[in-house]
């Protein structure tokens, strides 16, 4: 077979596969359109969102060889790509998004391999298809990565703690992989991976594997990640990091600048890793490390396996926000262990880990302090709900995301509303019998993709065997399939909550700020405190509230973020200043998005909203950049 028919070959065979996957993904949805309601037994779902045949030719390992380089911005080498080659065919199909490929080779003699792009597909990228024959078991891609890699986030000294080193980070979730390696990129495929990472001498190089904790003169680090992992659990940072242990299976990561108050905040995450192995059983990866990131950072925390990537928003300087490591942690089973096969059954991943995350937080710290935070989990999903409307598609558990960005999914319904569905099953069988089960899930699919039809095949098999009859009567299907909330919910209350809600009612009916008896509160009924304001405030009383609660001077971000929405919405001047900050200093999409939202609704806040954008812009993550471009424009 000569060059030229190869290459018109694989350019017809990409085509087609574009084609045939579009048509894969419509039968898909048509098929879950018309029989879910009998609980589907099929065994796996076409990934709408990747380009790989995996049932053709899957990826098992992969080592990378890279080179970091500050002044292009760019990663710089190659990766080598382990095959089972399951179907003898002649085509590898990988993701690749702005990638500039070199040149691909087979073997150890790394014989030249021919390949092509496919045509770019919005939200996609292109498919990388490399033509092989059956008894190749390893290829080679040298490439480059785009300066505007989705991925990775290179920041200034300006942008860091220290204001001495630059710093960068990747954030791989959802689909951004493709972005800085050509792979396989979807959750339902798993491999391990080695690398040898080069970078300046005076920075230190982690990933989401076994990692060192000190720099060495040579700027060269190799990492060893042993068990099979999804594409978006594939981690880089590196930066001027410092190390320090928490216990014998943790310890934390952070700039020099930072390091001391996250040691202070974390320090109870030996004890988290224990009450979270009491509960579901063995911690499967070997050590459970934090890296404490810049604020720029686009999420609360990424569950990279072994090295938990956070925000520094989290460091109030009272314990108080941890739950959002107990949410990381509880993923190193819910997700990590056993992952979501496509994005849409994303609930998967953060129903279950909501759920986990309250129950160590529980076993920690009591029931009432749980219940506190299930209360503002359900108001976040009752606002959620509000938002996308009560009969949107985008409030199903069982998402619809073909020919969307997976990032669509990432909202309070995957996390509260698949919550509140584990904890009507957990009510409705017993914590005991609750508790075997999903230890036992964790066990049997451990390293292994789920997707949601499957997980209710194995829930009615297992949990409801001796009464059937208890599964139909649940409205599983409304909860899954369905739009809104089921009125089955369980109902939540908290006492702690309970005395907040007199004080405001106390403060509404003239009761001074100053005279509330608020001492003992944590940042949990402070938040409640807030969100049960009034839309009605004026002026005067954002003021009294102010001079007496220090809102505006909060160092806690969640406070901080809830007492600007009211500022915003009475025009309260004096926490503008606080606001603006905030907006440049933080890029955690959570925060970000409501408060530009509540500027935008008037003519005088859109003004601002738009010149604060400006200034900010260049410090945020892709991430939150694609979500604000599109609201602000």
């Amino acid at each position: 077979m000569n060059f030229r028919f190869h290459y018109n070959f694989v350019i017809f065979i990409t085509l087609l596969f574009t084609a045939c996957q579009q048509s894969a993904t419509e039968q898909a949805t048509s098929t879950q359109q018309t029989t879910h309601n009998d609980t589907l037994s099929m065994s796996s779902q076409p990934d709408v969102h990747s380009f790989a045949r995996p049932n053709e030719a899957v990826v098992k390992h992969l080592s990378l060889d890279l080179t970091v380089d500050f002044n292009s911005k760019t990663l710089a080498g190659k990766v080598s790509l382990n095959i089972d080659n399951k179907t003898q065919t002649d085509t590898l199909y990988l993701d690749t998004y702005n990638l500039t490929i070199n040149k691909v080779t087979a073997g150890a003699e790394e014989k030249p391999v021919t390949y092509t792009l496919g045509k770019k597909v919005e939200h996609l990228g292109q498919a990388l298809a490399l033509v092989i024959t059956p008894e190749v078991k390893q290829v080679h891609i040298y490439y480059t990565t785009s300066p505007q890699a989705e991925a990775l986030q290179w920041l200034t000294p300006q942008q860091t703690a220290g204001k001495k080193y630059p710093f960068l980070f990747t954030q791989s979730q959802a689909i951004l992989a493709r972005t800085w390696v050509p792979i396989q990129d979807s959750p339902g495929i798993r491999f391990t991976y080695d690398a040898k990472i080069k970078v300046p001498a005076e920075l230190l190089a982690l990933m989401s594997a076994d990692n060192p904790t000190v720099k060495n003169a040579e700027g060269v680090y190799t990492f060893k990640m042993d068990k099979p992992i999804p594409a978006y659990l594939l981690a880089l940072s590196v930066g001027d990091l410092a190390f320090e242990s928490l216990g014998p299976n943790t310890g934390v990561y952070a700039e020099p600048a930072t390091l001391k108050k996250s040691v202070y905040e974390f320090a109870d995450l030996e004890k988290m890793l224990g009450a979270a192995e009491k509960i579901y059983g063995k911690y499967a990866w070997g050590r459970y490390d934090l890296l404490v990131l810049p604020p720029s950072f686009p999420f609360g925390g990424m569950e990279n396996p072994k090295l938990t990537f956070a925000t520094p928003t989290i460091l109030a300087g009272d314990r108080s926000l941890i739950s959002l490591v107990a949410h990381e942690l509880a993923h190193s089973w819910s997700g990590n262990l056993v992952t979501n096969q496509t994005w849409n059954d994303f609930w998967l991943n953060e129903g279950f880990t909501v759920y986990f995350e309250r129950r160590i937080m529980e076993e920690l710290y009591g029931k009432p302090y749980a219940d506190m935070l299930a209360l503002l989990g359900y108001q976040d999903l009752m606002q959620t709900v509000e938002e996308f409307g009560k009969d949107s598609k985008d409030t199903q558990l069982k998402l619809e995301l073909a020919g969307r960005n997976p990032d669509d999914g990432v909202s309070d319904i995957a996390y509260e509303k698949g919550f509140s569905f584990l904890l009507v099953l957990e009510k409705t069988v017993g914590r005991e019998k609750w508790d075997a089960f999903v230890k036992n899930y964790f066990q049997k699919f451990s390293f292994q993709s789920m997707n949601t039809e499957n997980f209710l095949n194995y829930l009615k098999a297992e949990l409801f065997a001796d009464n059937p009859q208890q599964f139909d009567q649940l409205n599983i299907q409304e909860w899954v399939y369905g739009q809104g909330i089921p009125a089955n919910i369980v109902k939540i209350s908290s006492e702690r909550f309970e005395a907040v809600d007199t004080a405001v009612q106390q403060w509404q009916q003239g009761t001074p700020a100053a005279q509330l008896k608020t001492k003992e509160w944590s940042s949990h009924e402070w938040l409640h405190f807030i969100r049960q304001l009034p839309d009605s405030l004026n002026i005067s009383q954002m003021s009294e509230l102010d001079k007496a609660f220090y809102f505006t001077d909060s160092g806690n971000s969640e406070i901080l973020a809830a007492w600007f929405e009211h500022a915003i919405q009475t025009q309260y001047k004096p926490a503008y200043p606080a606001l603006e900050k905030f907006l440049i200093s933080v890029g955690r999409r959570k925060f970000l998005t409501p408060l530009y939202q509540a500027l935008i609704k008037t003519p005088e806040g859109k003004k601002t909203a738009h010149q604060i954008y400006a200034k900010a812009r260049p410090n945020y993550h892709f991430v939150a950049v694609n979500t604000l471009d599109s609201l602000l424009k």
